[in-house]
């Protein structure tokens, strides 16, 4: 479907970036630091994270016509429940009150927030150039 695809474009990109824009330092203007502080937003990292993994699962689910069923999108729909994953553990983590064991898992997710980021970015422009490639 024509309405997965777009939002697997949109969401991808929505989340690569949310999670590459990390918090970085230096000065910003009044714009930026609203755009910043909405990005970090915990409800609406939430409600992206849920919809990332949502659209990478139809996108497995769905393909587009002509596609071969879900080789034809793996790529993107793995960038989709990726993304969801980073940005669903960041929210549950902060909220537990239960720590991890010896926190590999938050160290791994901490230290590749930002590759994490960059990889689902890349898959989305990639996806969007050039839909007709397999496993993209």
């Amino acid at each position: 479907m024509i309405q997965i695809y777009f939002l697997s474009i949109l969401l991808n990109a929505g989340g690569g970036f949310v999670l590459f824009s990390g918090s970085g330092e230096g000065e910003r203007s009044a714009i930026e630091n609203e755009i910043r502080f909405s990005l970090q937003n915990e409800t609406f990292r939430l409600i992206l994270g849920v919809l990332c993994a949502l659209t990478g699962l139809l996108k497995l689910l769905s393909p587009v016509q002509g596609d071969i069923p879900v080789v034809g999108d793996l790529v993107p729909a793995a960038a989709g429940l990726a993304a969801g994953f980073v940005l669903l553990f960041d929210y549950y983590h902060g909220r537990s009150f239960f720590e991890d064991g010896d926190g590999r898992m938050k160290a791994i997710i901490t230290v590749n927030r930002r590759w994490i980021g960059f990889i689902v970015m890349a898959v989305a422009v990639l996806h969007f150039i050039f839909p007709g490639v397999l496993l993209l």
